[in-house]
């Protein structure tokens, strides 16, 4: 490395390089950006990687680096706007020489083993717009709140995965996330309810609490989050009937896409995952699909008619609540639908045979409701590719089958048909 003392860039990511870094990084004293993402890389990283005093860019994601991070001294990275660190063996807690990197405007720490609480000196990061810190072992939601929200211009916060079986918290006096565009507080186990303060996120645009306790109504403010067009509250035990506002979200209504876009953030080529069956991937300035995903609750009453007014919507998932009544006509009207979910309700009458002209959707469920009449076979319908699912939960059959040499009976007995129709992988994990 002496010879390479004026290297700027390091690029070798996305290899098959195994072993450490080694210590002679140091000598590279002009180097401004280091990428070594997607290797099999091991071992600590080497503390003279403080002596690059001139590093921008520190990508280290997607190896096996272990060990505890305190031994790196990232206040001399004075020069430092995004270090990511994402899916490693790192552990230990977060060294309080990170908050002194002043410039630091995307932070990824996602995906490893860090543990304790955040300081309330990440408030120092004054440029940080950035951070996820998804899957650790960190605590004290409430503190790590209270810090960040003197990161005036965060725009991306990530923390699902930690501070379990923790309260939500309800304090009001949390505020100052007025640039905040994607919030993910997912698989926490948290308990409360759905807090007030988010009512002040008014940039909020994507808003995961899935996979939580949370408990009480959907909250009547939450069509006061005008640019929203992501909500995922699944898996908790949210009660209660829909409220009408939410039928009135501007974004799920418009057909203005679906972008969070931070100027302080292109210029890093920062990629977001989106984790399902498969892996997504999103950039930041790209569209996002539309959702709303209230599926494995509480809820009670009948589907809103209203519901049809969400016209922008892909993804709607109101499976496996406690929804009666019939499946409003106005279903229909959402043109762009893709995906479709309400299965394991108390749905009862016809499936409507408007839904042959959803010419989009590819996946429907409507398995373990009280449905009865003829099933609609034509206009789109007659594409799917149905999985049929059968047995006990010792024994499944699968297997694939055209929607009309499926239906070949003209009734419904008691939905049995459809018992085991499309699954919906609505639940994401963000990183």
């Amino acid at each position: 490395m002496v010879k390479l003392g004026k290297l700027l860039t390091l690029d070798l990511g996305w290899n098959n390089f195994g072993g450490n870094i080694p210590e002679s990084i140091g000598q590279l004293g002009r180097l401004e950006e280091l990428h070594l993402d997607s290797n099999n890389m091991s071992g600590e990283l080497p503390s003279t990687l403080g002596n690059c005093t001139n590093l921008k860019t520190i990508d280290l994601k997607i190896n096996n680096f272990s060990g505890d991070l305190s031994k790196v001294n990232f206040a001399t990275l004075q020069n430092l706007k995004s270090l990511d660190l994402m899916s490693n063996n790192l552990s230990g807690m977060l060294p309080e020489s990170i908050y002194s990197c002043s410039n630091l405007t995307a932070l990824r720490l996602s995906y490893n083993n860090l543990h304790g609480e955040i300081s309330l000196r990440i408030g120092n990061l004054k440029h940080l717009s950035f951070l996820s810190l998804v899957r650790n072992s960190f605590t004290n939601i409430t503190k790590t709140l209270h810090g960040l929200k003197s990161c005036k211009n965060i725009s991306i916060l990530l923390i699902g995965k930690n501070f379990m079986n923790e309260a939500m918290p309800q304090d009001e006096t949390i505020d100052g996330f007025q640039n905040l565009q994607h919030l993910a507080i997912h698989h926490c186990s948290l308990t409360g309810r759905i807090p007030m303060w988010l009512s002040k996120l008014t940039n909020l645009k994507m808003l995961d609490l899935y996979s939580n306790r949370l408990t009480g109504p959907m909250p009547s403010w939450i069509n006061s989050l005008n640019h929203l067009f992501r909500l995922n509250v699944s898996n908790n035990s949210l009660t209660g009937e829909i409220p009408i506002t939410l039928m009135q979200m501007p974004m799920l209504k418009s057909d203005k896409p679906g972008i969070y876009s931070d100027p302080s953030l292109l210029d890093l080529d920062l990629v977001i995952y989106v984790a399902d069956s498969s892996t997504l991937q999103y950039r930041i300035d790209s569209a996002w699909a539309k959702v709303l995903n209230l599926s494995n609750n509480k809820f009670t009453g009948m589907i809103p008619q209203e519901t049809g007014q969400l016209k922008a919507l892909l993804f709607l998932d109101l499976s496996s609540n406690n929804f009666y009544g019939e499946i409003p006509q106005s279903i229909c009207d959402l043109t762009n639908l893709q995906e479709l979910d309400l299965s394991n309700n108390h749905l009862t009458g016809e499936i409507p045979a408007a839904l042959e002209i959803l010419h989009f959707l590819s996946q429907f469920n409507i398995s373990n409701n009280d449905l009865e009449g003829s099933i609609p076979t034509a206009g789109q319908l007659s594409t799917f590719q149905i999985l049929v699912l059968m047995g006990t939960q010792s024994c499944a059959i699968l297997c694939s089958v055209r929607l009309k040499e499926l239906l070949c009976t003209s009734s419904l007995q008691k939905n049995a048909a459809l018992k085991s129709s499309l699954q919906l992988p609505l639940v994401f994990s963000l990183g």
